[in-house]
């Protein structure tokens, strides 16, 4: 009933015999995108394919985005022209992709994604045991395109030349309604991309969106299939439902739809002890905050925040078998990597990054000599330094420490950091003696310099 007063005040006709290859057509007085909202890139990449006697639309997320009158991050185009033709078009064009093959087109730091329209095919496509289908270069007619994509709010197109919204799937009614819910068949649908499960919890949480239940049903009994999707497929998934800026709501909500299994083992022990649980929180929430600034966000720090209460089970358990602090770390950090390495394809680099945060934890405990002097001049000191103020927060170690390291790092002068050395070693500790204010704005001495959080170490 909703979904049908919505039709009808947007001006869409409605009926039982509507042809699927005929879309709703919305203008600007019915979808109200305000043009202001939209990369003047994007608007070049549709308006060069278009000039070149091609369709071409701004398609998918960035339309949803645009009907919330959101400014979208990302713009996507979706074009009847073949890769080659695009590519053809742009000077600095690239084609990429073995599934789906697409182009990238570079404008500066800017990238627009340039896609061709997909066909249904004739169900040929290979396929994995489970139904996933592996490779599918089939080209086919905008609706079918539109029949392809995931969930009726991202399957819509936006031509800025005519300002009109073509709507296949009713994605505007959803939208309104805040309904997320899948294109077709939801279990054949999922089979073929088990990702698209992920891609539910990530839009729900981030859109706020209620799961249609025809949508979420299978989801529960399916989740299993995710283990047969490539690790690095599963990390990229990943790595966008923990930096769109609503993580802890994402996480929360893969418990929910029994998805966190074997993407990190150990999260339900972990969020439910208090200690674990606070860091958790602290640490997807400072991520959320800096995500919605604007700020930048390491990868490499917040997976060392997710994974570190396995890292310290670990830590504890080799040390307790007799080996020494330093050695029982890293083999606690190296069994860690290996077992998640396996399951979401960790680049080199952010697994270098998570072991030097790490290894940098028993370090601020020494406070001795010439020591902090040194870990201040570690390239990854401000993760680690970050990583140690979480430790504080969540009630894992004594805020005293914390304080004297937030102290050192601030110190103005070679002077008050030797007084703050020998203060720790004697005895009076850096709670006994009174704070310097903070000086908001100025470089500090020794660090990167940024907010406290890590997300730009």
């Amino acid at each position: 009933m909703i979904k049908k007063l919505i039709r009808k005040f947007l001006g869409v006709k409605d009926g039982a015999a509507r042809d699927p290859s005929q879309p709703d057509v919305l203008g600007r007085e019915q979808h109200g995108i305000d043009p202001a909202l939209i990369s003047p890139n994007a608007v070049r990449v549709t308006r060069t394919l278009q000039e070149a006697g091609y369709a071409a639309f701004i398609v998918g997320g960035a339309v949803r985005d645009l009907l919330t009158g959101v400014k979208p991050k990302d713009f996507d185009v979706a074009t009847n022209a073949t890769p080659e033709q695009v590519k053809r078009l742009f000077r600095r064009a690239f084609i990429i992709g073995k599934r789906f093959q697409i182009v990238h087109v570079m404008f500066g730091q800017e990238l627009i994604e340039v896609t061709t329209f997909r066909g249904i095919g004739s169900g040929n496509a290979p396929k994995d045991e489970h139904g996933r289908v592996l490779r599918d270069n089939q080209f086919g007619p905008q609706h079918e395109d539109a029949a392809r994509r995931d969930f009726t709010i991202n399957a819509m197109y936006y031509d800025p030349a005519s300002e009109q919204v073509l709507d296949y799937h009713g994605g505007v009614a959803d939208i309104r309604a805040r309904t997320l819910r899948i294109i077709g068949q939801a279990e054949q649908r999922y089979r073929e991309d088990p990702v698209r499960m992920l891609r539910v919890v990530r839009f729900a949480a981030k859109l706020k969106f209620e799961i249609e239940p025809a949508t979420r049903q299978p989801i529960h009994v399916m989740a299993p299939l995710i283990n047969n999707v490539p690790p690095a497929r599963v990390f990229d998934e990943m790595l966008k439902l923990l930096m769109s800026g609503h993580a802890m709501a994402c996480v929360e909500q893969l418990r929910k739809e029994g998805l966190h299994h074997g993407l990190l083992p150990l999260l339900d022990v972990v969020l439910e002890q208090p200690i674990g649980m606070k860091f958790v929180t602290l640490a997807l929430d400072a991520t959320d905050q800096r995500i919605m600034a604007g700020k930048g966000v390491s990868p490499g720090f917040l997976f060392a925040a997710l994974l570190w209460h396995q890292v310290l089970e670990k830590w504890t358990a080799y040390q307790a078998a007799g080996e020494s602090p330093i050695p029982a770390l890293h083999l606690a950090a190296d069994a860690v990597l290996d077992s998640q390495t396996e399951k979401l394809a960790l680049q080199r680099r952010i697994a270098t990054d998570m072991r030097d945060i790490w290894a940098m934890q028993p370090r601020f405990e020494r406070r001795v000599g010439k020591s902090p002097y040194k870990l201040l001049e570690h390239p990854r000191f401000r993760a680690g330094y970050d990583f140690l103020l979480l430790r504080c927060a969540s009630g894992e170690l004594e805020d005293e420490l914390g304080n004297w390291w937030r102290d050192f790092y601030e110190a103005s002068d070679l002077d008050a950091r030797d007084s703050l050395i020998q203060a720790a070693n004697s005895g009076l500790g850096a709670a006994a003696k009174k704070r310097r204010p903070r000086r908001g704005g100025r470089r500090r001495k020794g660090g990167e310099g940024g907010d406290s959080g890590g997300a730009d170490a």
